[in-house]
């Protein structure tokens, strides 16, 4: 990575995220929907639906309700990197389009900008860049984070997962991952945070 001495902070809304995620179609009842951030002329879909994938291998349920994920609970240091405001928004997915699910918990977490995870090899014990929301009224979330890192054989990217009960009481769970174009990533890369 190249680092300068300037400072970036990267709001990720619905336009910029719907053109680095490339979203498709998911046969399932939840889906992740980025909020609208900025001004735009172009009206976005009513439903955007994103694709399940694996949650991971690193997926710990450390039970941190919280919206500002950078830092870590036991000893508050805060994780390096350039900062990142991402903002969820889930809906569930019936036969008449979509609808904000409110009171969902979703969860996310991601490596550090170094490529490291937390509670897991040589951050055992640590709660950096985990955390989990409860989705409002309108389905949505917000976290502050940075800018993930990458590891050998993996893009850049951050895990989500979103946990709900339909009205019959069911449970429902559904992971995925958000992706970075990496004309982005390269953008990101050559700041010092």
């Amino acid at each position: 990575m190249k680092h300068s001495d300037r400072k970036a902070e990267i709001d990720i809304g619905r336009r910029d995220v719907l053109a680095l995620l490339g979203l498709a179609a998911f046969a399932g009842r939840l889906h992740a929907q980025p909020d609208s951030v900025g001004s735009t002329n172009i009206k976005p879909p009513a439903c955007v639906l994103t694709p399940e994938q694996t949650e991971g291998p690193y997926f710990t349920d450390v039970q941190l309700n919280r919206s500002d994920i950078r830092t870590d609970p036991a000893d508050g240091s805060v994780r390096a990197g350039v900062p990142l405001m991402l903002t969820l928004r889930v809906s569930s997915v019936g036969g008449t389009g979509c609808a904000p699910l409110a009171g969902a918990i979703v969860d996310i977490w991601h490596c550090d900008a170094a490529g490291v995870y937390s509670d897991v090899a040589e951050a055992v014990g640590k709660r950096f860049l985990r955390g989990y929301q409860v989705t409002d009224a309108n389905g949505g979330v917000r976290f502050a984070t940075i800018y993930p890192g990458w590891y050998s054989g993996r893009a850049v990217h951050i895990h989500f997962k979103v946990r709900a009960k339909a009205r019959s009481g069911r449970k429902y769970e559904f992971s995925s991952q958000l992706y970075f174009d990496d004309s982005v990533t390269d953008r990101v890369f050559t700041h010092n945070a």
